[in-house]
């Protein structure tokens, strides 16, 4: 739901301490060799050198990771469907009143905001006389609005029968990386934040779209940035994005239909207070008064 103007282990470092000769030490090879940094230090027992191997410490797994992918489309699925089955969203269809005409698929593309339009000429581009090619002059008549001329129930209709074709389901994936996904996780990680504040992007973007406009996603995150640094600037990171929140919170309160703002209060929040910055596992949350969890 778009603005109409705009569009698991934590980090350790192991010290290992190996009374033993070279000779009888086992070669390392391939990423082992290239991640250890070995050094002699005194001797052990009997006079033999002792041999101290620091292994570099494991990265943090981002959001681009298939679990954590996975989570975070459950994650918003829970909201913006009020189930973890995001996958049956591929058909769902319907106008929810935001003023945004209808709002359908995965991720919530609206035919007033231009991100249908891009999705079903993706489609066509790929899949020519698709069922939902007959809709294109009609998705850029009413495109910046809410209104239904041209779609209605055949539009509906037809939506949910190309669901079941592999070619729309692909296209929606790759859509909602190209629009969505990609870019904030790529904005997220330039400020520094891990899988969580990946999350609280993405989760912002889908909703607000990526414009700049004070209730959009760029101008939510230049709000934040008035009241708190990065941590790319230097700044801690929950306070950051305690910031960001707020200022989340203040956009969703800007609309009637994002006037509900648990997505942020019992979820994320949620997982900030527990000091979860990479969005691990086991999650508990509440959207809507409903509770959901992902186990461990």
């Amino acid at each position: 739901m778009k603005d109409l103007l705009s569009r698991r282990a934590p980090r350790h470092t192991a010290l290992l301490l190996l009374a033993a000769t070279a000779a009888v030490l086992p070669a390392q090879t391939g990423a082992a060799a290239a991640s250890a940094h070995t050094a002699r230090s005194g001797h052990g027992a009997y006079g033999t050198p002792s041999l101290v191997v620091q292994v570099a410490a494991p990265a943090h797994a981002d959001l681009t990771d298939p679990e954590k992918k996975e989570i975070a489309m459950e994650l918003v699925s829970s909201a913006e469907n009020s189930s973890l089955d995001w996958k049956a969203q591929y058909k769902y269809i319907e106008d929810i009143d935001d003023g945004r005409g209808y709002t359908a698929g995965i991720i919530g593309f609206c035919s007033g905001t231009g991100d249908m339009l891009d999705l079903v000429e993706l489609y066509t581009g790929r899949e020519p006389g698709n069922v939902l090619a007959k809709y294109l002059p009609a998705l850029r008549k009413v495109n910046g609005t809410d209104s239904h001329k041209g779609l209605g129930a055949g539009f509906m209709k037809d939506w949910r029968a190309a669901a079941a074709d592999p070619a729309f389901r692909q296209a929606q994936d790759d859509e909602r990386d190209r629009v969505y996904f990609n870019p904030a996780v790529k904005q997220a990680k330039a400020d520094g934040l891990r899988a969580l504040g990946q999350f609280v992007y993405y989760d912002a973007i889908v909703m607000h779209g990526p414009g700049t406009d004070p209730v959009s996603f760029g101008g939510i995150r230049k709000t934040a940035m008035k009241k708190a640094k990065t941590p790319a600037q230097g700044g801690d990171e929950v306070t950051y994005l305690n910031a960001f929140l707020d200022a989340r919170k203040a956009a969703m309160k800007t609309e009637e239909a994002h006037s509900d703002t648990s997505r942020v209060d019992t979820a994320q929040r949620i997982f900030l207070k527990k000091g979860n910055l990479d969005l691990d596992p086991p999650l508990s949350w509440k959207v809507y008064g409903d509770s959901y969890h992902i186990a461990g």
